[in-house]
């Protein structure tokens, strides 16, 4: 600590120094800087442009200030100016209102409806299980946490844990939220209190990130704002439905950043916890046992027959037998993949469209994109190369063989995809 015993000699503009070292730069460039003030006595009294500053810098920011004050021996506090009692809009070239309202499904209060323990979880999601409770115990040393895993496997239902569980303040987002608040954001000019809105606070979660494979401009926001989140010390966590590397959607250095922290797949329920879900939701012992053995590995669908079977139960007065859950969920039980099917189950996992890569385009990530898919049905099928090019945009043998090629080279470099394109094979099977 300095000791400064004559508070004449201090600046404000000294003590906002101090608080840079403190902060993040972009943070501290439009709140902190812009800042007047006097020191009176023991306090430094600092003056914001308006009432919309003064209150949002009193919640974010004062306790920073006061630590700096503090090394020249002074408290902080901080007012809007004389006749700024209310919000006004800076003046500025780019015309930006400080005013962002967060919708309700943004807000930043944790949900309490879920619990870790809501999670039945398997062997092969102890891992990451763990590693979303050391986040939630505020006790990590990895930012940001990337989870991935296919549809169904209880991405949501963690996240929602986490933010239920979190220490501090913590806001929670889907991919198509983050992508349609940016939008609302740039169409009312509140684009810098979005990115205030989204770094005051202690844990993000965004859920879907492969919901912002395309979005060029949206992608490029989001990658600038994580990696102040990281620098900040604040704990972030994605979710998507693929790894980083597989995200073809994003470029090289989206996907790097993504998998700068620590990568963790989440199996999706197998039939052990399958028959659990089912007899937590009140199914028959002998009934779960069978619907387990038959059900998809995946969550939302099982969730789907547990409520079909407590709806039946409920109305029609009785238990359900083996004989009647059969011919109940005749229509969601061992449904057949086609290979058009597996194709378009692909595309969504890798964040293109079918469209595109059934088109002539030559664009890195739908050659990519085409390539694992190519390996994943030469494995997961029987079809022939020359019925693989055919399904996937009327490709000849030659070019299938080229990408399987291509892609063998790339499994041997990248650990990750090899894993990726070996998730993508037994779910196709």
């Amino acid at each position: 600590m300095t000791a400064v015993k004559n508070p004449a000699s201090i600046s404000i503009d000294a003590i906002k120094d101090a608080a840079k070292l403190k902060m993040d730069s972009c943070a501290h460039a439009t709140w902190v800087a812009p800042l007047r003030g006097t020191v009176d006595g023991d306090v430094a009294n600092f003056v914001a442009a308006n009432q919309f500053s003064a209150d949002f810098i009193k919640s974010a920011y004062l306790h920073v200030l006061r630590a700096a004050a503090a090394e020249f021996e002074l408290g902080a506090d901080i007012r809007a100016g004389a006749g700024a009692q209310h919000p006004v809009v800076p003046i500025n070239d780019n015309m930006v209102s400080p005013h962002y309202h967060a919708p309700v499904a943004c807000a930043a209060t944790p949900d309490k409806t879920f619990g870790f323990d809501d999670f039945i979880s398997s062997e092969e999601n102890f891992f990451a299980v763990t590693a979303l409770r050391k986040v939630a115990a505020g006790s990590v040393t990895f930012s940001p946490l990337f989870i991935y895993g296919p549809e169904g496997c209880g991405k949501s239902l963690l996240m929602q844990c986490l933010s239920g569980a979190a220490a501090g303040r913590t806001l929670l987002m889907s991919g198509a939220q983050f992508v349609s608040e940016f939008q609302r954001a740039i169409t009312e000019r509140t684009i810098f209190a979005f990115k205030d809105f989204v770094r005051n606070c202690d844990t993000f979660i965004l859920d879907d990130v492969h919901s912002l494979c395309g979005k060029r401009a949206t992608s490029e926001e989001f990658l600038t704002l994580l990696l102040e989140l990281v620098q900040g010390g604040k704990n972030v966590v994605l979710t998507s439905n693929a790894a980083p590397g597989a995200l073809t959607g994003f470029d090289r250095r989206m996907q790097s950043v993504l998998a700068s922290g620590l990568v963790v797949d989440l199996a999706g329920p197998n039939r052990g916890v399958r028959k659990n879900m089912l007899a937590r939701a009140g199914v028959k012992s002998d009934v779960a046992e069978v619907l387990s053995a038959r059900a998809s590995a995946n969550g939302h669908i099982v969730a789907g027959l547990a409520k079909k079977v407590s709806a039946w139960r409920e109305m029609m007065g009785a238990d359900v037998t083996l004989d009647v859950a059969e011919r109940l969920l005749s229509d969601s039980l061992g449904a057949e993949k086609t290979p058009l099917i597996m194709v378009r189950n692909m595309c969504a996992k890798l964040g293109v469209s079918f469209d595109d890569v059934t088109s002539a385009s030559r664009t890195r990530g739908v050659v990519r994109a085409r390539q694992i898919m190519f390996a994943a049905l030469k494995s997961a099928t029987k079809l022939s190369l020359s019925e693989i090019g055919r399904l996937i945009g009327g490709r000849d043998h030659a070019t299938v063989l080229y990408g399987l090629a291509q892609i063998e080279k790339m499994k041997s470099a990248d650990l990750v995809l090899a894993a990726d394109i070996e998730q993508m094979i037994a779910e196709c099977r």
